[in-house]
């Protein structure tokens, strides 16, 4: 985290202390493929459901995910594997997307949070939610607030309401205070949802 960023969060009292309690949240350097695939999987499943199928899938595919090998997978193998049928496909159609068009870093540099989101929902399968974990674990954008996630809104509300329903505009109201940094402090919120888990 850039000082600036932790300056920011520092001015709000609840994340001053998730600054100090935790380091944010990180994930191993996934390929932009695969961070999508991982996402996709992790739709609507528990953390610990959406790891396990995680794990039985690049184990299926020796760890090498890349849209030929998910392309050339027998569907029964994936579906075995704990894929729905539905995700089989939207795992295909991301591949297929993929190579069709470049969806690097490098390429992705110059476009918007927004314009991002609009290029990968044009993939069946790929919702906002899903385009939002991209942005904040490929692209390392640094203000996006995903309140499509069951384990923000949750965090949110156990921080800031002792656990009692919000709506997401009082959530937006709140993380307000962390702009431009929203995505860092999306960070520490997950780190203190799941050492509560």
């Amino acid at each position: 985290m850039t000082d600036e960023a932790e300056s920011v969060l520092r001015r709000d009292p609840v994340m001053a202390e998730l600054v100090d309690r935790h380091d944010p949240y990180s994930e191993p350097s996934w390929t932009e493929y695969e961070r999508l695939c991982i996402s996709i999987i992790n739709q609507q499943l528990s953390t610990a459901s959406a790891a396990a199928v995680r794990s039985r899938v690049f184990d299926l595919l020796d760890d090498e995910i890349t849209p030929e090998a998910v392309l050339s997978a027998d569907e029964e193998a994936l579906r075995d594997a704990g894929l729905s049928r539905m995700k089989t496909e939207y795992l295909r159609n991301a591949a297929r997307a993929f190579q069709q068009n470049d969806f690097t870093r490098e390429a992705l540099a110059g476009y918007t949070d927004a314009q991002v989101v609009d290029l990968l929902t044009e993939i069946k399968g790929v919702g906002e939610w899903t385009a939002q974990m991209f942005l904040l674990f490929v692209l390392d954008r640094d203000d996006v607030l995903p309140l499509g996630d069951l384990a923000v809104r949750r965090g949110i509300e156990l921080l800031y309401a002792d656990g009692e329903e919000m709506t997401r505009e009082e959530m937006r109201e709140i993380a307000e205070q962390w702009r431009p940094f929203r995505s860092v402090a999306t960070k520490y919120i997950w780190a203190e949802y799941e050492s509560d888990s």
